[in-house]
């Protein structure tokens, strides 16, 4: 008979449970991990040995600290980032932000992946606006290059982001 291990009681037996719940809402194991360390910090530094639902408590603690974290980043952004429209409507879902950047992340990743035309190109386009017209001319290139430079830009972010996608 092989020895088995100890079962996890309290708390604990929900540890993996916790981790694959955020793991799938943020999309990120290693931030659902660090979710569930502050969570289990939190829980065994607060009074948890009169919780009557050790399971329940641990989600609702997560949320918490997922939507401080949000809160925290957001009030970040509005001091930093003042030139940007904070008029703009956003969900106020934490999951749905944590999304949001890991999806810039991805992005940007991706792109260091390209030339440098290409990373140009898609930057002064997409983010300052510019034409096309515009780009070729500080580059020294014709429009029809640009254009070349912007469609295989965005097949290899396609690319990229497709292979990432749950």
């Amino acid at each position: 008979m092989t020895p088995q291990p100890p079962r996890r009681t309290g708390f604990f037996e929900h540890y993996e449970e916790l981790i694959g719940t955020w793991t799938r809402r943020l999309r990120n194991r290693q931030q659902a991990e660090d979710l569930a360390h502050d969570t289990f910090v939190r829980v065994l530094e607060s009074r948890a040995s009169e919780v009557v639902q050790p399971r329940a408590y641990l989600h609702q603690t997560a949320r918490n600290i997922a939507l401080d974290a949000y809160r925290r980043e957001d009030r970040r952004q509005a001091l930093t980032l003042p030139a940007m429209d904070q008029s703009a409507p956003h969900s106020g879902d934490p999951e749905h932000y944590m999304h949001a950047i890991q999806l810039a992340d991805s992005i940007e990743r991706a792109l260091t992946e390209l030339p440098l035309n290409c990373r140009r190109i898609f930057i002064w386009q997409k983010i300052e606006g510019l034409t096309q017209q515009e780009i070729a001319e500080r580059l020294g290139l014709s429009k029809n290059m640009v254009e070349k430079y912007m469609i295989r830009t965005l097949r290899h972010l396609r690319d990229r982001l497709d292979a990432m996608a749950p």
